[in-house]
């Protein structure tokens, strides 16, 4: 048995791309769902064959898992240990981080929190005019921390606990130098619903909360670990498309509520199957 896991001090790969990391809808953003649900847990360890496995029963094809997990190791997330013809892989210790923190943000989100101060984060910036790697950075990054744009350079958020994640958004960017943040209150003029309807496209957040659930309330998928994958891989999304914003901002009847209680019920309830059906995968002989 040969091993060829990384070294003791091995650099933190490039960071996983927003689309995977928000739960894409492709083989590599599956992957991830599957290393955090099953493998972190698990200890750590997946066989090419438990993998594949569980691919077939969500539709994904031999060819498509294997190449996931090639470019996921390709990119320092994973390092491959031969077994004769067998393959296992180990996640580095830079996709531990990333999934124990995905893992966090995934179930401690909660829209619509009833105990908000009032207190804002706003994040005055100016981007030098061309400079568009800068600007599309602050862009993806901010919205990705659950940041509205109110106007070009401005940008609001409902969580000041947020400031110090905003702040290394600016200073990777380069622009530290140009930005300026504030925590405030807000005291007028014009209606706070209209300016969270100008910050964020609630609209577009509430159908995909509705699509969630007409997705999972009905019967779904027989196999437990399919459904918990695809449980867990459509979740993903919301924190990083919902910026959370406390219950007195949302509308009256706002679905992400609901939403959030129907993965809480669902995850509980086909957590240990899924993880026993995966172990079974997982420590199946070749």
């Amino acid at each position: 048995m040969t091993h060829n896991g990384p070294p003791a001090s091995e650099p933190v790969p490039p960071g996983l791309s927003r689309r995977d990391a928000a739960g894409a809808p492709s083989a590599r953003g599956l992957l991830f769902t599957l290393l955090g649900e099953f493998v972190l847990p698990g200890g750590g360890t997946a066989w090419t064959s438990a993998v594949i496995a569980a691919f077939a029963r969500l539709g994904v094809a031999e060819k498509a898992a294997r190449q996931a997990l090639m470019r996921t190791a390709a990119d320092g997330w994973l390092a491959a240990e031969k077994d004769g013809r067998r393959t296992r892989w180990h996640l580095a210790a830079a996709a531990r981080r990333l999934l124990t923190d995905g893992a966090e943000r995934i179930y401690s989100f909660t829209p619509g929190a009833e105990n908000w101060d009032g207190r804002w984060l706003l994040v005055a910036v100016r981007v030098p005019d061309g400079d568009r790697s800068a600007r599309h950075a602050v862009r993806t990054r901010l919205n990705w921390a659950g940041f509205g744009s109110l106007s070009p350079g401005l940008w609001i958020s409902a969580h000041p606990e947020r400031e110090a994640e905003a702040a290394r958004v600016l200073r990777d960017a380069g622009l530290a130098s140009d930005a300026h943040l504030f925590v405030a209150t807000r005291s007028g003029l014009a209606d706070a619903g209209r300016m969270v309807r100008a910050a964020w496209d609630l609209a577009a957040i509430e159908r995909e909360y509705e699509r969630f659930i007409g997705e999972f309330s009905g019967p779904g998928r027989r196999d437990v670990l399919a459904r918990q994958i695809g449980l867990v891989h459509a979740w993903r999304r919301f924190p990083a498309i919902d910026p959370a914003l406390p219950a007195a901002l949302l509308p009256a009847r706002w679905s992400g509520l609901e939403a959030a209680r129907l993965f809480a019920d669902l995850h509980q309830r086909w957590s240990g199957g899924a993880q026993l059906e995966w172990k079974r995968l997982n420590d199946q002989p070749a």
